[in-house]
């Protein structure tokens, strides 16, 4: 990146990311062959508003990447990039709504914020969920009960579902509560 990032918003992708690393490892549930239900997401959507999509793409990448250190299921390199760096990654997408809802916290236009704030969580979930899908389809087709693609849909909607609902609803009771805490970084990651 050529762009310099302030201080402040390195110091703040650096604390979420751990956040999102301990909320992973904070799982009431974990599936078999991988994944869980976990508020893992909830930093990177976070970061994502605060400091735009730069900002959540780097701390969804790191939150994906810390994981290699704590227990990540890998296969192969091309597997945990897939399935850890990128599949977190694309979570930060959810920074393509920031600005709506910077703007929409500032006016506390309460409805707007919370239908910005679920489509942003939306988007960043089913990116997630389709990188967790291809992965499925392409490294763990033996482990497939029955047709390999729709299995590996049924098995990642089972902890990506509840994940993305418990992040929306956090998501939204945290900054319905705390409008401000959108719009405390004084400009976004360029």
């Amino acid at each position: 990146m050529k762009q310099r990032l302030k201080l402040q918003a390195l110091i703040e992708i650096s604390l979420f990311a751990a956040l999102g690393l301990i909320f992973d490892l904070l799982i009431p549930f974990r599936m078999p062959q991988g994944g869980s239900i976990s508020l893992a997401m909830l930093p990177i959507f976070v970061m994502a508003y605060r400091h735009g999509l730069k900002g959540g793409l780097a701390t969804g990448a790191l939150v994906g990447t810390l994981q290699l250190m704590f227990g990540a299921y890998i296969f192969t390199p091309v597997q945990f990039l897939l399935d850890y760096t990128f599949a977190y990654g694309v979570v930060g997408m959810a920074g393509l709504f920031a600005g709506q809802v910077k703007r929409a916290a500032k006016d506390e236009a309460k409805k707007t914020l919370i239908i910005y704030l679920v489509l942003g969580a939306l988007l960043g979930s089913l990116l997630r969920y389709g990188a967790h899908v291809v992965s499925g389809i392409v490294f763990f087709a033996e482990y497939a009960e029955g047709p390999v693609v729709a299995y590996s849909f049924a098995y990642n909607m089972t902890y990506m579902l509840p994940s993305f609902l418990v992040s929306a609803v956090v998501l939204v009771l945290l900054f319905v509560s705390a409008p401000r805490f959108a719009t405390l970084a004084t400009r976004d990651v360029r």
